[in-house]
């Protein structure tokens, strides 16, 4: 696991490479993410008793996610639009989601690379969820950290700008095996920077043949439509 996190992902290769030690073996009897993992549950519970679909947006730093969830929130039909955001630091990001028109609170993480279930339940606590029906959690930019963190998402959707290059999800190919959909982002942006679209969704199939593929512009509203019809398909039923 990662020497910051504890993340569940390898710790990186140093070189020059150590002289070799004797090998050791620890059993684990408790899972490090179970606590994460239980309070995770309990969000999903509160979640659903409030009759919200809630999407784990996740990208690298710089896909976008903040400009298409302006996007989402202006153009959602179905009541306000929700959001918890993610941020090691300001909140400039809850700031123009706001100014959107989306109830936005702002998590600042300082050093940790990653939202975890407990800031999520924290902050869900601060929401008006009145006539809500869509919640988005903007994680943290980063490929690698959020990949092992449930955090009580019924859906989890990845960004992948045009501008990243072609082979981002052979990199970080856990983060994309574990989408429920990836978000082909500034695709109006794609010939100017020589994006090779074919390559693109050849290492999304070898990857996420689960996921579903939307090719989106957040400033021309280029595929949109078809997001919110997505989501509108998985949206939970109003609680009694």
């Amino acid at each position: 696991m990662c020497l910051d996190c504890s993340c569940g992902q390898p710790t990186p290769t140093l070189s020059p490479v150590a002289a070799p030690r004797a090998r050791r073996t620890l059993e684990l009897h408790h899972n490090l993410l179970h606590r994460n993992d239980t309070l995770a549950a309990e969000n999903r519970e509160r979640f659903a008793a409030a009759g919200l679909l809630v999407l784990n947006v996740l990208s690298a730093p710089g896909a976008g996610k903040t400009a298409l969830l302006e996007r989402l929130a202006r153009q959602w039909n179905s009541g306000p639009v929700g959001v918890i955001v993610g941020d090691l630091a300001t909140d400039n990001d809850a700031r123009r989601l706001q100014a959107a028109g989306a109830r936005a609170v702002q998590i600042q993480t300082g050093d940790l690379c990653h939202l975890e279930a407990s800031l999520v339940g924290r902050a869900f606590d601060q929401l008006d969820t009145t006539g809500m029906t869509l919640l988005l959690i903007e994680n943290v930019g980063n490929l690698v950290c959020p990949t092992a963190f449930d955090l009580g998402e019924r859906l989890r959707l990845v960004l992948l700008s045009v501008t990243e290059g072609e082979d981002k999800p052979l990199k970080y190919p856990a983060m994309f095996h574990s989408a429920d959909a990836v978000v082909i982002h500034k695709v109006d942006l794609a010939e100017a920077v020589g994006f090779d679209r074919r390559a693109a969704l050849a290492a999304l199939a070898a990857v996420a043949p689960q996921a579903r593929i939307f090719e989106v512009s957040a400033r021309t509203g280029e595929g949109v439509d078809a997001l919110l019809h997505w989501f509108s398909h998985h949206r939970q039923p109003v609680p009694a």
